[in-house]
């Protein structure tokens, strides 16, 4: 099992034939991702050869869909191209949007969040390093060789300890991971993939990280009192931050005590979660409460 993405996965890559969106279709090609489709309105019907693989270019991303059953897209395109990426996306009704740009402005975020939620496409970004079920498919630019398939999740406001985490604890393995971004406005939360890991029956354990700002990590601790009865350990970065400051990702702004690590770390040993204080700490902690469950 997994959450949201899996070995049957379809997946299209808007902005496909840019450098980036070339090198990481390539990377999600070798990792097992069944990339069906790129789309550029310029290059449409054009055949991209990736490695052993040639890539159709569609028009559009109802285009793509209607010709390979696509469920899943991956955006790759500049900011200010985003917006109208991920509408385009979601007036097809694609029930799976990533979206990997950085720099996408807020009032464009809060725009194209509203029109998915209204299409019920499901949106996971933006600024984030996508999904990946490791052995199965892999949506973004998490790297697939550093770890392997096992029973554990991870929802990540981080990416680069989305990789950290899954490299400490390669030899356990991972359901999936989730990189979820960490804007000030985001799609799919901690709390959506809390609730998606609770339902998935090959999930042991959930490893949440979180970082300084916003109330993401206190709500996601009440809805794991009320709701979540799978172990979860968590990380929360930024405990040495100077409060009043925009460290790291746009959404990590600290005001008086609201926002701190140390409120977040309070929020969630209240509801139960063991919360390293560094990366390390934290595998070791999964492995703690893992041997406990045997």
């Amino acid at each position: 099992m997994a959450i949201y993405l899996t070995k049957d996965s379809k997946v299209l890559v808007q902005g496909m034939t840019g450098a980036e969106g070339m090198k990481h279709t390539r990377r999600m090609i070798a990792a097992g991702t069944d990339v069906v489709g790129g789309v550029n309105p310029r290059k449409a019907g054009r055949t991209v050869d990736l490695d052993d693989r040639a890539v159709p270019v569609f028009g559009s991303v109802e285009e793509g869909i209607g010709a390979t059953g696509a469920d899943t897209t991956v955006v790759f395109v500049p900011p200010a191209f985003a917006k109208a990426a991920v509408i385009e996306a979601a007036a097809a009704r694609i029930p799976l949007a990533v979206v990997i740009t950085e720099g996408i402005p807020v009032h464009d975020a809060v725009a194209f969040h509203a029109y998915a939620r209204r299409r019920r496409t499901r949106v996971i970004g933006p600024n984030c390093p996508g999904l990946i079920t490791p052995g199965r498919s892999n949506a973004g630019i998490i790297p697939a060789d550093i770890t392997k398939p096992g029973r554990i999740g991870l929802v990540s406001k981080s990416g680069t300890l989305t990789y950290q985490l899954m490299h400490e604890l390669r030899d356990i393995g991972f359901s999936t991971c989730v990189g979820i971004g960490g804007d000030p406005v985001i799609g799919t939360s901690h709390i959506d993939c809390l609730a998606a890991f609770e339902d998935d029956p090959e999930t042991d354990l959930v490893v949440l990280i979180g970082e300084i700002g916003g109330d993401a990590e206190e709500r996601a601790a009440a809805y794991i009192k009320d709701h979540v009865t799978k172990p979860v350990v968590a990380y929360i970065a930024g405990f040495t931050a100077p409060e009043g400051r925009t460290m790291g990702h746009a959404g990590a702004i600290v005001s008086g005590s609201s926002g701190t690590a140390r409120a977040k770390r309070k929020a969630l040993e209240a509801a139960g979660v063991r919360v390293g204080a560094t990366p390390t700490e934290t595998a070791r902690l999964v492995l703690d409460r893992l041997a406990q469950g045997q």
